[in-house]
C-alpha cells in the first residue's frame, strides 16, 4: 500500500474527504520525522516503535574490488513491531 492508497482508505473509513486525510497524514508523518530528527523514539502502542540506532565507524570492503573502505559513523532507523502487530502477522 502506498501513501495515496492509505489516505483514501482512511478517508473512506472515517467518512471524510481524501484531501483532508492527505493533510492529516502529512501532518502525522511530519511530526514523526521531526521527533526522529531530534533523536527521540516514536512509540505507537500495539503497532510498534521507531528508534534511532547509532552505528560506529568501521572498516568495510568494496564488494567488487575488495579495496578497504573507511565507513563513517551514522544513525540508522529501526522499527520494533508491537505485540499486537506481531500476533496479527
Amino acid at each position: 500500500m502506498h501513501k495515496p492508497e492509505l489516505a483514501a482508505a482512511m478517508a473512506a473509513r472515517l467518512g471524510c474527504r481524501r484531501a483532508e486525510m492527505d493533510w492529516a497524514l502529512n501532518a502525522i508523518l511530519d511530526q514523526l520525522t521531526l521527533a526522529l530528527v531530534r533523536g527521540e523514539s516514536v512509540s505507537l502502542p500495539g503497532f510498534g516503535r521507531f528508534v534511532l540506532r547509532e552505528r560506529a565507524a568501521r572498516q568495510g570492503r568494496h564488494p567488487g574490488t575488495g579495496v578497504a573502505l573507511d565507513l563513517p559513523a551514522r544513525r540508522s532507523l529501526a522499527f520494533k513491531p508491537g505485540k499486537t502487530l506481531r500476533e496479527a502477522l
